[in-house]
């Protein structure tokens, strides 16, 4: 009897190719854009962080581009949402140190790039990259628009002096939060920032009625 040796491969499994989970996806790729930077985070550090090919990046999310601001709308839904909620606060200067100690907090969290993936970034960019620093510039904007508009709610209802400048004082606090952020990347403390947010909430609260 002859035996014959089949060296031929395996046939291929048919059917399409298991689909990856595309929410886990997307908070690696933003972990992966707030530790990096959106022009440092190559293609290859972003599809090797989701563990997904380019192929799939570009069918799942279209561009690189488009890939951040999904990852910059997660970061604000999740991570970023502690602003909101801290502005909520009935008493708007209460609101207001919330909001810095909770960022001195959440900048320095240990299982986490420091810092802020918003308030600090795409600063600077090439040319071909001015659209996706406008997003960035834009989020910043509705951000201090909020801040302000909590701040004038405060003074008509009797909280915050109606001598103050909430343009002013909101742009304050926004510099603040982006200042925090760059120590905390350049690696600050906890205690640091809580220290350095404590002299800021001196002045907040210089604005009570």
């Amino acid at each position: 009897m002859t035996i014959v040796k089949n060296d031929a491969p395996a046939p291929r499994p048919r059917g399409r190719p298991r689909a990856f989970d595309r929410d886990e996806a997307l908070a690696k790729a933003a972990e992966t854009f707030w530790r990096l930077g959106y022009e440092g985070a190559s293609i290859a550090d972003l599809t090797a962080a989701m563990g997904i090919t380019p192929q799939s990046l570009y069918a799942a999310f279209a561009s690189k581009a488009d890939l951040y601001r999904e990852a910059l709308d997660w970061y604000q839904a999740t991570v970023g949402a502690s602003t909101a909620a801290a502005l909520d606060e009935s008493d708007a200067l209460v609101a207001l140190t919330r909001v810095l100690r909770e960022s001195a907090r959440e900048f320095t969290k240990r299982d986490r790039p420091h810092g802020c993936m918003v308030s600090t970034a795409v600063l600077t960019c090439a040319t071909e990259n001015e659209p996706v620093a406008r997003h960035v510039a834009g989020l910043r904007t509705t951000t201090l628009a909020l801040i302000r508009t909590r701040i004038e709610r405060g003074i008509s209802e009797g909280q915050v002096k109606r001598e103050t400048d909430a343009e002013a004082l909101a742009r304050f606090i926004g510099a603040m939060i982006q200042g925090m952020s760059v120590q905390a990347q350049d690696g600050a403390s906890a205690e640091a920032l809580s220290s350095l947010a404590d002299h800021a909430i001196a002045e907040i609260e210089r604005h009570r009625a």
